[in-house]
């Protein structure tokens, strides 16, 4: 997990919101050249002096020429600064694909964003002459990025461009299959949305898969199929398999027992993680998929306090993931929770792997899940037509055809904006008047705007057809009477809202509404004296809720990042009060 987590949109310009102004996909199709002229941030030089601050970070190894400092696939060891000699970084895919990146020299440093926690190398890194390089390991260099701030600020700049050069390169793992079969697609989008570099073969189109002419004639229950960098071949794996693969799978230290552990990696709990582990608590953070949660499929949020000109969610979320990984926090994803242990001291938060983590405090900022749609056999094309999501996997796949949109939301909204710029058409269908009660007025404005966007009002899909994948959406609009019309549609996106995402949380009895989501503070304690400092906790002591989970919540981005702000003092509260209980 590396946006993990850099993310396939961690902004090429950290400083500059103006590059947002692209679309996602633009970021992603750009040649690498396109960072040429950032090359000196992307592979900057320390002077002589600022490589003497940082030597007491790390120690001093040396290597042979024609040595491997390391290569893909290798425990992470931090940056390796080269005091004396030359080395030259080569990207290398899972079909043996080698291509020259650079040479690095006295006072360059080999390292990209997931050497910050040690994650394995996306590069090989070879001798060129006998070399004397500064090791600076993962925790060490994380205490460079905060003690020497103007220095870290060039070397943090420098570790995110150069993943993002790498996403657009394209090495590491190869998938192999249909370039519309769902289970691609989704592990596409878990390696795009955790920024993790790949390449994509379609057997049906790409010249490339001449030459895996084995692979081709293998059946069609194998696919896709994924490369992994070693050469290992994974027959239509699953987004944990494809992790293993990876070497993405979190550890945790045995018998460390967590001042805070957050589920959810959405706006919430990254902010939860940033501040508490700024402010030096020990913290981990669990998350079933990606950063960013649902706004992370945002492509792009206009109203977010500080960026005029917009940013996707996924940037965003990016952002504030390589934050909370400056700051020390354990970012573990992909990992499921599958039950809450509060009766016990510490709490334990169990794995669906069976792992069980303790910890003083939990904040579950789990979010909502996408609300399905009372749709006869609409599992039949999820995935294969229907999706919840609009990234631009999807949008790719919609180019230039028609696309049918339901939902009258912000996020519907920011969706059929991001989509109209790919397909031919838009249809968006809701079952009010109209999108004035439920969506900001400049998405309204912007959607009125776009000549190939059509409204729908009153109105819902009654079915859905086809043969393997979607072909024809039959739905009833009111204003042209009660029957129902059919058209050819191959794509319809569902933003019909959510729900809230707590079904873990019933070994703990922790109270929630009559819709499922938590119950914090008053509601939760049912008193305006007893804990009434703690009105983001739940009716279980130690136990936080925040974001969208949390009952009473206000959906929207700056409101679950305050809350994650917020909940971090009353963390430190309890766990002053818990410190004092056992003197």
């Amino acid at each position: 997990m590396e946006m993990t987590q850099a993310t396939s949109e961690l902004d090429a310009n950290p400083d500059s919101d103006a590059t947002r102004a692209a679309p996602p996909q633009a970021e992603l199709d750009a040649p690498f050249s396109n960072l040429e002229t950032r090359r000196h941030q992307m592979f900057p030089t320390l002077t002589h002096a600022e490589v003497q601050r940082i030597m007491r970070f790390g120690e001093v190894r040396t290597w042979k020429a024609g040595e491997l400092v390391f290569q893909v696939g290798d425990t992470g060891r931090g940056m390796h600064v080269v005091l004396t000699g030359r080395v030259r970084i080569d990207r290398r895919d899972g079909l043996g694909h080698r291509t020259a990146i650079t040479e690095e020299g006295p006072g360059q440093f080999l390292a990209e964003v997931g050497q910050l926690t040690g994650k394995p190398a996306l590069v090989d890194a070879v001798v060129l002459e006998d070399c004397t390089i500064l090791v600076i390991p993962p925790p060490s260099l994380r205490a460079l990025l905060v003690a020497e701030a103007d220095l870290g600020e060039r070397i943090m700049r420098a570790l995110i461009l150069r993943r993002v050069g790498l996403i657009e390169q394209g090495g590491g793992p190869v998938l192999v299959g249909k370039g519309t079969e769902p289970l691609l697609l989704a592990l596409q989008a878990f390696l795009r949305r955790n920024g993790h570099p790949h390449r994509v073969i379609d057997i049906e189109t790409d010249t490339d898969s001449t030459c895996l002419v084995d692979i081709s004639k293998a059946p069609q229950s194998d696919f896709p199929m994924v490369i992994c960098p070693d050469g290992s071949i994974l027959r239509a794996p699953d987004e944990g398999q494809l992790a293993s693969c990876l070497g993405l799978v979190p550890e945790f230290a045995q018998d460390h027992v967590y001042d805070v552990i957050v589920v959810g990696a959405g706006p919430a709990g990254l902010a939860t993680a940033v501040y508490a582990a700024s402010e030096g608590l020990s913290v981990a953070v669990i998350d079933c998929r990606s950063p960013g949660g649902q706004a992370g499929a945002s492509a792009r949020i206009e109203n977010y306090l500080g960026f005029p000109t917009g940013i996707s969610g996924q940037a965003l979320a990016g952002r504030a993931f390589v934050q909370a990984l400056k700051f020390g926090a354990h970012v573990a994803i992909p990992l499921e929770v599958k039950a809450l242990h509060c009766g016990e001291n510490p709490i334990e938060l169990e794995l669906v792997d069976g792992r069980r983590i303790p910890t003083r405090t939990v904040v579950v900022a789990s979010g909502a899940q996408y609300r399905r749609a009372d749709i006869e056999a609409l599992d039949q094309y999820e995935g294969r037509g229907v999706y919840y999501w609009a990234s631009p996997v999807e949008a790719k796949l919609c180019k230039d055809e028609h696309a049918m949109l339901v939902g009258g939301g912000n996020s519907a909204g920011q969706a059929a904006v991001y989509l109209a710029s790919h397909a031919a058409e838009v249809h968006i269908l809701v079952r009010g008047e109209g999108l004035e009660a439920t969506m900001s007025r400049y998405l309204i404005d912007r959607l009125k705007s776009l000549p190939n966007v059509h409204l729908h009002t009153r109105s819902q899909i009654t079915a859905m057809e086809g043969e393997g994948w979607l072909s024809t959406v039959r739905y009833k609009e009111q204003a042209s009477g009660p029957e129902c019309v059919a058209v050819p549609m191959r794509h319809v996106f569902l933003f019909i809202g959510a729900a809230p995402n707590t079904e873990w949380l019933r070994s703990c009895n922790v109270e929630t509404d009559n819709k499922g989501f938590i119950l914090t503070g008053y509601d939760a304690h049912h008193s305006c004296t007893e804990r009434a400092d703690y009105t983001l906790e739940t009716s279980v002591p130690g136990v936080f809720a925040i974001g969208d989970v949390r009952s009473g919540s206000t959906k929207r981005v700056a409101a679950a990042v305050g809350e994650g702000a917020a909940v971090v003092a009353q963390i430190h509260h309890y766990l002053a009060a818990l410190e004092h209980a056992m003197v």
